[in-house]
């Protein structure tokens, strides 16, 4: 139900955008007032482009999808946990990249990097699960190395117009959290990984 909700107030969001310009240039994440109005790390998640429709359908397709099956495997607090921090972090690394000259001090919005934070977080704890990559079946454990290693590139690519580094920050952050911090329930049959391997 959480990733329900979180829909409904990206959504809900999406629509102000729509019907009030100044809305987005108040949450926006602006590189230039990150310090000084520092909630925009957290409100620019919830924003998307106007202009790009497949932004906010892919992040909200991508949030149904793994984050009702996630909700299924941790606590409704580790779930915020990996959803918000994720999306923090993965501004604070878009926002790092931009102190270190990488690239140039572009304004950023989109739920991606909780996003990526919610897929790092399922292929811990869901490694085998399939999923489909441009028509082909992968499984989450080798779809994760695909996407550091695309994000990793893109993070230097400023005629991408995606903020990439956020995407990695997200990633990385919902990877690191659900092996280290997420006590994973071990099965009391200690016949149940074989049944479950065959």
């Amino acid at each position: 139900m959480i990733a329900f909700y979180l829909l409904v107030v990206i959504v809900l969001s999406y629509i102000a955008q729509l019907a009030f310009p100044w809305y987005t240039n108040l949450l926006i994440f602006a590189p230039q007032l990150a310090l000084s109005e520092p909630w925009r790390f957290v409100t620019s998640i919830f924003l998307h482009s106007t202009k790009d429709i497949l932004h906010i359908f892919f992040n909200c397709y991508a949030l149904f999808l793994f984050g009702t099956i996630l909700e299924s495997k941790v606590t409704k607090k580790d779930f915020l946990t990996i959803f918000f921090m994720g999306g923090i972090i993965g501004s604070i690394l878009y926002y790092l990249t931009i102190m270190i000259g990488i690239i140039p001090p572009i304004p950023a919005l989109g739920a991606s990097g909780a996003i990526y934070a919610v897929l790092g977080a399922t292929a811990v704890m869901l490694p085998e699960m399939r999923i489909y990559m441009w028509f082909f079946p992968v499984k989450m454990k080798y779809a994760v190395i695909f996407w550091i290693l695309m994000e990793t590139f893109g993070t230097f690519s400023v005629a991408s117009g995606i903020a990439s580094a956020a995407h990695l920050g997200g990633l990385a952050f919902g990877l690191i959290y659900t092996k280290y911090f997420i006590k994973k329930e071990v099965p009391v049959d200690p016949y149940y990984w074989a049944v479950k391997e065959n």
